[in-house]
This record gives structure tokens, sequence and C-alpha cells, in this order.
């Protein structure tokens, strides 16, 4: 039989921002019963008492606390080198059955020079890059008949490498997030694989950026 303190507990891991205010005991206990209740009872199919969700978060917040701190903290502090790269541009364009060429030529051309910075993410409807300055030309030249709905010049990014158990660790990203955000960091571009996280910001906001990725795990 499931419990009402294994439902809440459910419930609040899969939400970062509650599980990390009510670790920090900055929430108002009882207002976070009362607008969890209706998802308590409907899981549980009965009624349930306010006070006993009361008493679940009372006994959770410790043991959040702790995991935060074990689980949390030990995998930002053990992130690997980071790297910084200036003088790029980003480029999105519509898909198209003609995109993909464009892109070999650029894979071809870069083959001869593996100093250039250059990512691609295809989605549904368009399709972004993120390159060196110094390939503006052949862009424009690859991609000269296709529909550029985007493009911004004077940017630099920031890559992480990422400790492995990163991509099961609820609220790794949303830490990491969460600290650009409340610096006033504006995210052009945010690019990410297995091991490797990069955001992509304005030329002016990379000291800023870096200071904070560096300093993450440090906390």
């Amino acid at each position: 039989m499931v419990s009402i303190s294994h439902v809440v507990e459910d419930l609040v891991k899969h939400r970062p921002y509650l599980s990390e205010s009510l670790a920090a005991g900055i929430i108002n206990v009882s207002s976070l019963a009362r607008q969890l209740q209706p998802s308590v009872e409907k899981i549980l199919m009965r009624e349930v008492n306010t006070g006993a969700i009361v008493m679940a978060l009372n006994r959770l917040a410790p043991y959040l606390q702790v995991r935060d701190q074990v689980q949390l903290n030990k995998l930002l502090s053990s992130m690997g080198d980071i790297i910084l790269r200036s003088n790029l541009c980003d480029y999105t364009f519509k898909n198209s059955p003609t995109l993909l060429d464009c892109h070999v030529e650029v894979l071809k051309h870069l083959s001869k020079n593996d100093e250039i910075f250059y990512t691609m993410v295809q989605g549904v409807f368009e399709t972004n890059l993120v390159i060196s300055a110094t390939m503006e030309h052949w862009i424009s030249e690859f991609f000269r008949n296709e529909i550029c709905l985007f493009e911004q010049r004077g940017l630099s990014s920031v890559t992480l490498k990422l400790p492995k158990g990163n991509s099961v660790q609820a609220g790794f990203y949303y830490t990491i997030m969460k600290e650009l955000s409340w610096e006033g960091i504006n995210l052009t571009e945010v690019i990410s694989s297995t091991n490797e996280f990069t955001v992509v910001v304005d030329n002016a906001l990379i000291d800023k950026t870096f200071a904070v990725l560096k300093n993450i795990g440090k906390k």
C-alpha cells in the first residue's frame, strides 16, 4: 500500500524548485501541503488530511537537504574542464530538402581546419548552427539559397565537461540554469550532448558567465 509520505516525496522530488526550497526551509509548509493535497488525494484515491501532508513534508525536508549535498553537489563539484571560445556567429535556417547538402559543404571545409568552432542542431522545422566568425563568408556562400530565420554576431561560448551520472540526477541542469538566471545572464543558445554542456552568450557577458560556471560547484 502506498503511503502519504511516499506520494508526497514523489511529487516533491520531481519539482526541483520545491525540493530546493523545502530543504532550505524557505517555503511555507502549510501552503505547500494545501497545494499538493488534490494531487495526493488523486493518487491515493481517498481524502487526505492536510495535517498528514504537513507531517510528511516536515519529515522529508532533512532528507532532501542531505540528498542534495551528497548527490547533486558532488556532481557539480566534479565537473571537468571549462572551454571558452569567442568570435562566434549564430544562424537559424528553415529546414529544406537541400539544407543537409549545405552542411556537408561546411564539414568538407572544416576538415581542413580543426580550430573552427561548429555545432549544428536540427529541429522539426528549423536548423541552428553556431560557428566561428571566420566562416561567415562561407556560410553566406554555402547557404545562399536557404531561408535564414535568424542570425547574430559577436557571441562567445562556454563549454563544460560534465561528470558521469549527470543525465540521471534530477535538478542537475536546473541548478546550472538557475545560477545563470540569477546573475541576469541571457543565453542566446544552449547546446548539450551526453558529456558536454555549452552556453552561447553575447561577448559582453562572457566574463560573468565563466565566473558563474567556474564557481558553481564550490558553493
